[in-house]
């Protein structure tokens, strides 16, 4: 387990910018724009399988270890996903959002795949402090993947980039010449990033507490077993938080908006 949250940050963002290069890019656009010298991460978000080696609980006893308490329930029926969110007493370290796909709910082929995907990993692994950026414990073959993508692109994208941060999430905000998300929207499609436009542009509102947008993922190349392809890898959240009735930001998620951001790594 991780000694240092900072660290343990910093780790996953380098590990994540080597598949999402649009995420350095316009980490470096918006700070010079913004003039801050450094931004605030709102969240970071994490995919898993609820198999008994991965399961969602796993993945959250490396930031339970480090301070962070069990928030949110949320559920996604058609996605067949669970998820929760974690905060740090410290609010200006990033809340924790952690899904994971009911693995019993797909077909009786793609629950194979993923059984044998996750069976050898041991348990020491699973504990140690890297493996939140680990990447994939197992081989696949394109057919495999393109199986688990008829079914479900969350699974084709955990066999395909395994554990890592599937997203991280620029705090609106915290950023100094921004008066909203529309701004920095406005900013990144000029600048020809592409924006995920599922359920609009902006998911979620102020009538929500919250408002998100994101890009679409990258693209980045992976070695299955038999061949090369590239297939959607991560993308970068932008969220604005409003204040409650008792005068405090809102820092919970919006299951309706977050179902819509999941399709950031969609790869049609």
């Amino acid at each position: 387990m991780h000694t240092d949250i900072d660290t343990l940050f910093t780790h996953l963002w380098d590990n994540y910018v080597t598949i999402t290069p649009s995420a350095e890019k316009i980490h470096s656009l918006l700070k010079s724009v913004s003039g801050d010298a450094e931004l605030i991460n709102d969240h970071v978000a994490f995919r898993t399988f609820n198999l008994d080696q991965t399961k969602l609980s796993k993945l959250a006893a490396h930031f339970e270890s480090l301070g962070y308490e069990a928030k949110g329930d949320y559920n996604f029926e058609a996605k067949k996903l669970t998820a929760k969110h974690y905060q740090h007493t410290d609010l200006t370290k990033p809340k924790i959002f952690i899904s994971e796909l009911r693995v019993e709910e797909l077909s009786a082929q793609a629950q194979t795949i993923i059984k044998n995907m996750v069976k050898s990993i041991d348990q020491a692994v699973v504990e140690q402090s890297n493996f939140l950026y680990s990447g994939p414990h197992w081989n696949i073959n394109k057919a495999d993947y393109d199986t688990l993508l008829s079914e479900s692109e969350y699974a084709a994208w955990m066999a395909a980039w395994g554990f890592r941060a599937n997203h991280f999430t620029v705090s609106v905000n915290h950023l100094s010449r921004f008066d909203n998300l529309q701004a920095v929207n406005n900013l990144l499609k000029q600048e020809a990033f592409l924006l995920n436009t599922a359920g609009g542009e902006i998911k979620g509102s102020k009538a929500v507490h919250l408002a998100q947008s994101s890009t679409m993922a990258d693209k980045a190349s992976v070695k299955f077993n038999d061949v090369s392809a590239d297939i959607p890898s991560c993308f970068y959240e932008f969220a604005e938080r409003f204040e409650m009735a008792d005068g405090n930001l809102y820092q919970g998620f919006v299951a309706a908006s977050a179902d819509k951001i999941f399709e950031s790594t969609n790869a049609k």
